[in-house]
């Protein structure tokens, strides 16, 4: 018996970091896992890995910030499993700048991906959720389904030199809230992870780095000596609190922002 047992669950962003653990334990626990990513191959490979180990899942790649995919993404979804009950909104970048030399550009990309795609997909995703439960409602059926937005510790304090990545996770904050509020009553629970810093691509050393992606070391030393456990979180500590708001342990949470930061508050 899995927690999630009988779910179908969207996961963006789920080729690599806590998007990919988060695939991997959503499927352990039961999950039909939908893999959406922008890059065909590690969603490929994350898709073929869960298949391997007896889990269902289906790779359906595609650029987020397309105003065209979110409704292609939830369409295709339905079409293959015929229901929808888990949503989480991972999928991110970022584009760190000063706020003086910040472009329009680096601001509104970092608002689209994590901000404005959410949005788009909790649209889109309506008839499957809300319109899906006002009928169960009406025949007496209790079934319970999950949004979980991913924010971020920058989005509560702010963060120096992501006024774009601060900014847009402040706001996936409040649209959590109003999901909450509006779909509450239709078993739908909308809640919010904001992870301080974890283990991933784009947290790595960036001298030890292959891409260029990543942290100098001394600025990641300087956030892990902040934290009171003194050390980095990894994405399957990550992933697990994202389990919690997705299974029935979270039945009555709604509006809430979990807080997986190693207990660094300031």
């Amino acid at each position: 018996m899995g927690l999630l047992d009988g779910k179908v669950a969207i996961i963006t962003g789920a080729g690599r970091g806590i998007g990919r653990e988060t695939a991997l334990v959503f499927a352990e626990n039961g999950a039909t896992v939908i893999i959406s990513d922008m890059d065909a191959q590690p969603a490929a490979e994350i898709e073929s890995e869960i298949m391997k180990r007896g889990g269902q899942a289906l790779a359906i790649c595609g650029d987020i910030t397309d105003s065209r995919f979110p409704r292609t993404l939830i369409e295709k979804t339905v079409a293959e499993f015929g229901r929808l009950d888990i949503l989480v909104n991972n999928a991110g970048v970022t584009r760190d700048s000063l706020i003086h030399k910040m472009t329009d550009e680096q601001f509104q990309q970092v608002l689209d991906i994590h901000l404005v795609a959410p949005f788009r997909l909790i649209r889109e995703a309506a008839p499957y959720m809300r319109e899906a439960a006002k009928v169960e409602i009406e025949q007496g059926i209790v079934n319970y389904r999950k949004i979980i937005n991913v924010s971020s510790v920058s989005g509560l304090r702010g963060n120096m030199g992501q006024a774009n990545y601060s900014s847009a996770k402040a706001g996936v904050v409040g649209l959590t809230k109003v999901v909450a509020q509006e779909w509450g009553r239709y078993n739908i629970n909308s809640n919010a992870v904001a992870f301080g810093f974890i283990e991933t691509r784009m947290t790595q050393s960036l001298e030890s780095s292959e891409d260029q992606t990543g942290v100098p070391d001394k600025l990641r030393q300087m956030f892990i000596d902040k934290v009171p456990q003194k050390r980095t979180g990894q994405p399957r500590e990550a992933a697990e609190g994202i389990l919690y708001l997705a299974s029935p342990l979270s039945n009555y949470v709604n509006g809430q922002v979990l807080q997986i930061n190693g207990g660094s508050y300031t």
